[in-house]
């Protein structure tokens, strides 16, 4: 893999696209001019001559550096040239960006839109998750398409119904934000993929972080690329007097990163102080699991401090609808808050973030530098900070060493404690306590799955103290309290209360629950009234047929008979394979588990060849006439068969 020369670490480069060689066409400086764009970027410099240029890139850059026009420009450019040489069939496809997201496909997309309309008698599709897969089968058919943007479950899926798509003459081939394609679980449909593309195309390969994974995807799905590496550069104080030192660094140059130290049972009451500082503001808090999202979504908006505050969701298992109306509602506000999960930790382009607070370092390391850059975006400032516990603050250290300073932030002295008013609202509203618990239990089996799992050690969790930052009314009876003794210091019980008792604010859910309750009341008491059963007897194996009761003559010598038929039956299996030779006089013997008598008659005498077969308790010698007596037997057990 060729490497490029590290390219200038400032936001914007003093190159405008028209300087570009080789030289873009008129339609796509045209469309640039439109968005406001008018010099390029240092990632953008780099790349787009290159794949301009008939070269396969993986480009490594950080994130807000830019790198979807980067690819979005040579892309069109690319599809044009194809087009002008021949004009493409209607099932013909010219080329496809595949990103991991369903949020980050639709934004490509729709930054591409007005690119794609300089493109004549070119039809483009975006094809994403939660959206009618026969609809889009049959607008396909129908209407053709040229150019696929999307995700590779649903391109993957697309790909195998529809065999009228005809790939043979793809020029370009986009992967974007790479390394969580395959994190995700996309590599068996990503490898299916480029197994049904030409090899003699132009692949770009984009991603914020390398790792060995994006390494092997380059090696199998480019060809001799070259590799392209931005970084930007901090400026940090030396070990002696005041002598500043450039230190590269993954973080976008107008990115301020701060973290707070503070007690889990304060945790929260120190984000809504924090918030209160900044409500006029933009800002993204970040959380571990998608039922966290739900419990402080409902919670935030009921503390004093906050109320009036437009407060938004998002997290991967609401609709495709929602998801959207969510991102596209929060993108349009000037100040807002958006709490949501790592599915918007990638390449989404959000305008006017100021903030980005990390309430739970996600589980991957990787993923913190994605989330922080949603602000300071293209040359834009924007400041971003995570919440710690006292035991996490190696966590510091740790990003350190991965080139992402962080600079201490101090806990606020006079932050209001905001628990009771949890508390409160989880007693008037039982969909507000049944939120709060799921929140807890699948914050620490989350938790449990940290790649730091060295600093971020779940058997040394406070529970007691976590439950009172979630404001619980009680401690979930779960295993990993139970049975790892985890610490429950620092939780305030709550004298005479009753959960049974604390109702739904929705009226139809609570009419529901009460309904079910006096099903169950009806169930307990009917089963109270009836008679106990007398416990059954355990039955043998041998008479699991026969009643439990004391049984008669007649029946135990039945019983008797059948053991006898069944041993006989054995007896005459093994004479029989002994005559065909299949088995020896020794394994008969063995078999028959009378080994230690035979060797005692044939002690007495050397000419017997068997020393007797074990009859119903009785021990029958043979005669000497040995062939005869043995088909005397053969045939006694034969009529007995019978």
């Amino acid at each position: 893999m060729a490497n490029t020369a590290d390219p200038p670490t400032g936001t914007l480069t003093t190159t405008t696209f028209s300087d570009l060689n080789p030289p873009l066409s008129d339609s796509v400086l045209e469309a640039l001019k439109e968005g406001g764009f008018a010099k390029c970027t240092p990632v953008q410099e780099a790349t787009i001559p290159l794949l301009l240029g008939h070269k396969d890139v993986a480009v490594d850059a950080a994130t807000g550096s830019g790198k979807t026009l980067a690819f979005l420009v040579p892309f069109v450019e690319i599809v044009m040239r194809s087009c002008a040489v021949s004009p493409p069939k209607k099932h013909q496809v010219l080329g496809m960006i595949i990103s991991p997201t369903r949020e980050l496909s639709s934004q490509i997309y729709h930054v591409a839109e007005p690119f794609f309309t300089k493109l004549s008698k070119i039809n483009s599709m975006l094809l994403v998750g939660g959206v009618d897969i026969k609809s889009e089968l049959k607008k396909i058919e129908e209407e053709g398409v040229n150019i696929l943007v999307g995700t590779p479950g649903k391109l993957y899926d697309i790909m195998d119904r529809l065999e009228i798509l005809d790939f043979h003459d793809l020029e370009i081939l986009i992967l974007d934000e790479a390394d969580r394609l395959l994190e995700m679980g996309f590599q068996k449909q990503v490898t299916s993929i480029l197994a049904r593309l030409p090899k003699q195309r132009r692949t770009g390969l984009f991603s914020a972080t390398q790792t060995e994974a994006v390494e092997e995807l380059s090696r199998a799905g480019l060809r001799n690329p070259v590799r392209v590496e931005v970084k930007t550069e901090v400026k940090s104080k030396g070990n002696c007097g005041n002598s500043n030192q450039s230190a590269p660094s993954k973080t976008p140059l107008g990115l301020h990163m701060e973290y707070m130290i503070c007690e889990s049972s304060n945790k929260s009451s120190q984000l809504v102080a924090f918030l209160s500082q900044y409500l006029s503001k933009k800002i993204i808090i970040y959380f571990m699991t998608c039922a966290c999202v739900d419990y402080w979504g409902v919670v935030l908006p009921q503390i004093k401090a906050l109320k009036g505050s437009k407060i938004i969701p998002l997290h991967g298992k609401m609709k495709q609808v929602n998801r959207e109306k969510a991102l596209t509602s929060f993108s349009s506000l000037p100040s807002g808050i958006l709490l949501c999960t790592d599915v918007a930790a990638r390449g989404l382009d959000i305008p006017g973030v100021d903030w980005i607070v990390q309430y739970d370092p996600p589980q991957d390391p990787n993923v913190f530098i994605h989330r922080a850059g949603r602000t300071a975006r293209i040359g834009r400032q924007g400041s971003a900070v995570v919440f710690l516990s006292p035991k996490e603050e190696a966590y510091v250290e740790f990003l350190k060493l991965r080139r992402v300073p962080l600079e201490e932030r101090e806990c606020s002295v006079d932050a209001t404690d905001i628990v009771p008013q949890i508390r409160h609202a989880a007693k008037e509203d039982r969909d507000v306590m049944e939120k709060g618990v799921k929140a807890f239990v699948s914050f620490i089996r989350a938790y449990k799955e940290h790649h730091c799992s060295y600093i971020f050690r779940w058997k040394e969790l406070d529970v007691g103290s976590l439950a009172m930052g979630y404001g619980l009314l009680q401690i979930p009876s779960m295993p990993e309290v139970k049975h790892h003794s985890l610490s429950t210091d620092g939780f305030c019980t709550i004298d005479d209360l009753d959960l049974s008792l604390i109702k739904y604010k929705d009226k139809a859910r609570e009419k529901q629950r009460q309904k079910a309750l006096k099903k169950k009341e009806t169930e307990a008491s009917t089963s109270h009234d009836a008679k106990p059963e007398k416990p059954k007897k355990k039955r043998d194996g041998n008479d699991a047929n026969v009643p439990t009761k004391k049984k008669t003559g007649r029946q135990r010598r039945a019983i008797q008979s059948k053991e006898d038929y069944e041993e006989l039956e054995q007896e005459y299996r093994l004479l029989k394979k002994l005559k065909k030779g299949t088995i020896d006089e020794e394994e008969y013997e063995r078999q028959m588990g009378f080994g230690g008598e035979a060797e005692e008659d044939e002690r007495q005498s050397d000419d017997e060849n068997i020393s007797g077969i074990i009859v119903k308790g009785k021990k029958n010698k043979k005669s000497k006439k040995k062939p005869k007596q043995k088909v005397g037997s053969w045939k006694s057990h034969s009529k007995l068969r019978q």
